[in-house]
Order: C-alpha cells, then sequence, then structure tokens
C-alpha cells in the first residue's frame, strides 16, 4: 500500500514551473573549480536547461572547504566573467551572479577574520556543515556571522543524518535566526529515502526560506525534472514563504 501510495499521492499532475521562483541561489557551475560542472560547455548547457526550466537569474556558489576547494572570491568571481561571456556569445537570456557555499571547518574562522566573504542579496551568506558531524563551533560561528551583519542560511540541512533522530537541532537553528534552504532534487528521492522524509518534514513545520538547486552536473539536472511533479514542491512554492523572488 505504501508503494502505491508514495506514486499516487505525492505526484502533482502538472509539473511545477520554476518561473515563479525567478531565483536559484545555490549551483555549482563555475568550471574547474569545485566538484560541480567542469567545462564551460558544460556549465553553459546546465545554464540553458535552467533556464528553460523557468530560472530567470542564477547565484552560483561554489564550494569553499579547507584544503579541498579553496576558490578565493578572486578565482570566483574571474569564473563568473568567464560564464558570463559565453551566455552573451550564446545569446542567452538569463542574470548571473557568484557567491561561495562555505563549509564551517576549522578554517572558516580565518576566513570570516578576513572580511572578504562573498554574499548575495541582502548580505545573505550560504553555508554548509560536514556530512559526518558538526562543527564544536558552529553556534559560535554562526553568532559571529550575525553580530557582523551577515544573514546565515544554512544549505540542505535535510542532508545532515545526524540530526535525523534529533529534530530539536533543526528548530534551535531557526530559534537562532539561521535561514534553511533545502535541494528541490531532495523532494524527488534523489538522495535516501530519509532525506525525503526529512525535507517534508521541515516544510510541514514551517521552516524553510529558500529552495537550491544544487546544481552540479547532468545528474542533478535529471534529479532536478523528475521532483517538479513532487507535491511538497508544490506545497512550499504555494506557501507564500519563500524568498528566492526577492533575491
Amino acid at each position: 500500500m505504501n508503494i502505491f501510495k508514495n506514486i499516487f499521492f505525492n505526484k502533482s499532475s502538472n509539473p511545477i514551473d520554476l518561473s515563479v521562483l525567478g531565483t536559484d541561489m545555490h549551483s555549482h557551475l563555475i568550471p574547474g573549480i569545485d566538484d560541480g560542472a567542469q567545462t564551460i560547455e558544460e556549465s553553459i548547457e546546465l545554464i540553458r536547461e535552467l533556464n528553460e526550466l523557468g530560472y530567470k537569474k542564477l547565484i552560483i556558489t561554489p564550494h569553499v572547504q579547507g584544503e579541498f576547494f579553496i576558490s578565493t572570491p578572486e578565482i570566483i568571481l574571474i569564473g563568473l566573467e568567464e560564464i558570463r561571456a559565453a551566455l552573451k556569445n550564446e545569446e542567452i537570456q538569463i542574470k548571473i551572479d557568484a557567491a561561495a557555499e562555505y563549509l564551517i571547518d576549522d578554517k572558516f574562522e580565518e576566513k570570516l577574520k578576513s572580511k572578504n566573504l562573498l554574499t548575495f542579496g541582502e548580505n545573505y551568506i550560504l553555508i554548509e556543515l560536514s556530512f559526518f558531524s558538526p562543527h564544536p563551533n558552529l553556534l559560535s560561528y554562526i553568532f559571529d556571522l550575525q553580530i557582523a551583519g551577515y544573514k546565515v542560511i544554512l544549505a540542505h540541512p535535510e542532508r545532515y543524518s545526524y540530526w535525523f533522530d534529533n529534530f530539536k537541532k533543526f528548530e534551535d537553528l531557526k530559534d537562532r535566526g539561521v535561514f534553511f534552504q533545502i535541494n528541490i532534487i531532495s523532494l524527488g528521492g534523489y538522495y535516501p529515502f530519509p532525506v525525503k522524509k526529512i525535507a517534508e518534514k521541515l516544510i510541514d513545520n514551517n521552516m524553510i526560506e529558500f529552495l537550491g538547486t544544487d546544481m552540479h552536473n547532468q545528474n542533478y539536472m535529471q534529479g532536478l525534472k523528475q521532483a517538479l511533479n513532487e507535491k511538497y514542491l508544490d506545497k512550499i512554492i504555494s506557501s507564500g514563504k519563500l524568498l528566492n523572488d526577492q533575491l
């Protein structure tokens, strides 16, 4: 019965038109600087498809992680201009900006002290956590960011499995003024099933302000398209609580 319920009751009859969001604020489309798109051709094709799905603006957010992805603001902005030039050449009409997705790790404190963090919108900063355990100074770093005037967005909270059995951890972050962004593909079952259920629970509890594609490659693109019929995607978009269109 549960299988049939998932098939027939969790799907919408028509795919969601993503133009209602306007802006995607989480993707990895600057070629060759993280685990996302690796060539300018791949970047442009993914951007073209996002545009066709309705997006009018993309904020590209490369990983910035310790020794793994050490992209500086200068490297990111050079890549941004490369994409803009290629889009102009291809006559693709979409606005492109860039920020970053900062991992809260041992290297984050020096980045914070440098005051050279890439933000978007009204001084939003996108952060992510380790998938193994949260950094012991997470709450302190969030407080420091907020005192410095940043609005903190936590990327894909539904993917942090160490909190699946302790939902109060999510509630505590919301009480501290942290914004949440879930991945659209989480609603379509791209990740293991518990991720989808936590994403739905976060939506049911009115805890989501942003949706992101987290676009990396064609696998993510197919996951995005498969999620467009999900009822929970319709639910969160119809709620009027999302802030994507203000970016």
